[in-house]
């Protein structure tokens, strides 16, 4: 699988990211080690975790996921080739939430332990926090990285504007910055004034920050649970846009002449983009997580890539007529 550097950091990792939100809790230990036994026998070295994973489910109290991960690390002896990406920021049992100092040294150190490893490889700021100062909140972060504890620092679920600001301050300082970035993204585009909580979808402002900035962009809730090709997902309603009928429509049929499911073709489309955006795939099932691991055998034509950017736009000259 190939390998890709996360911006300007020391960090590469495979093209796909492997996503782990309910490893270890919703799914079982025993099929979670097969999911990523199969992510890593396949070239996948890049798996994403969180804190507070599943939290949100009954029974559950954050730290299923680092738990299961860390066992599955240690019992195969694949620390030394995995690259491990976790997040804090939200509240769960024994954790207050937030980006202050004592809370990243804090929640760092529960992460490591759950984990079974002395690094992490990428530690995400997993949402703002306007109450605390953002010189406070990277000066912790950059304390980490010099300690050898954590190799680089990403941003998720923070608005472009705070992500430049967080970058400004750290390049002012000599301390290091974010080189990467995680939001929601999928091939569908949120309708005017879609609400997704605390989720920030990537823009086109982002993506011209992170093309300038040399930032690695990642997705996440890619395929929207199956929602493109399980007759029994429906589109989630904060895509119900003008375009998206268009955008099915031509994402159907860029699929047909590939020969690829449309998943396939929404990954293979994200890595070929400008800028590209590395996807985070999960799958509870083997054959899901299989078909997403064969998108990158999918090569799409500047004139498929075209179609799909272009589905659903509105015509710019009638438009400016006016």
């Amino acid at each position: 699988m190939k390998k890709i550097r996360l911006g300007r950091s020391d960090v590469y990792v495979s093209a796909l990211c492997l996503g782990t939100d309910l490893v270890g809790s919703r799914i079982d230990y025993t099929t979670s080690c097969k999911v990523l036994d199969l992510f890593a026998e396949n070239g996948g070295t890049f798996i994403d975790t969180g804190n507070f994973y599943a939290a949100w489910l009954p029974g559950c109290h954050g730290g299923e996921s680092e738990t299961a991960i860390g066992s599955w690390l240690k019992e195969r002896g694949l620390r030394k080739s995995m690259v491990i990406s976790t997040k804090l920021g939200f509240d769960y049992p024994g954790c207050e939430g937030g980006l202050n100092a004592v809370e990243i040294e804090r929640e760092c150190e529960k992460s490591l332990r759950r984990l079974q490893t002395d690094r992490i490889d990428l530690y995400h700021a997993h949402r703002d926090d306007p109450q605390t100062p953002i010189e406070e909140t990277m000066e912790a972060f950059d304390r980490l990285i010099r300690a050898g504890k954590v190799r680089a620092i990403g941003a998720s679920n923070l608005p472009v504007w705070r992500i430049a600001e967080a970058n400004t301050v750290c390049r002012l300082r000599g301390w290091s910055a974010y080189c990467a970035v995680e939001q929601r993204h999928t091939y569908l585009r949120p309708r005017h004034g879609a609400n997704f909580g605390p989720q920030i979808p990537i823009n086109e402002d982002l993506k011209a920050y992170c093309r300038r900035e040399g930032m690695t962009l990642i997705a996440y809730s890619v395929l929207l649970q199956g929602a493109y090709t399980r007759p029994d997902r429906r589109i989630p309603a904060q895509y119900a846009g003008p375009d998206a009928s268009e955008r099915l429509d031509a994402l159907k049929a860029v699929a047909a002449e590939a020969g690829a499911t449309p998943n396939q073709v929404i990954i293979a489309w994200m890595l070929q983009g400008d800028p590209p955006v590395l996807p985070i795939v999960a799958g509870s099932q083997l054959e899901q997580l299989a078909e997403n691991i064969a998108a990158l055998r999918i090569e799409l034509s500047g004139d498929q890539i075209r179609r799909l950017d272009s589905a659903g736009n509105p015509d710019v000259k009638q438009a400016w007529l006016r």
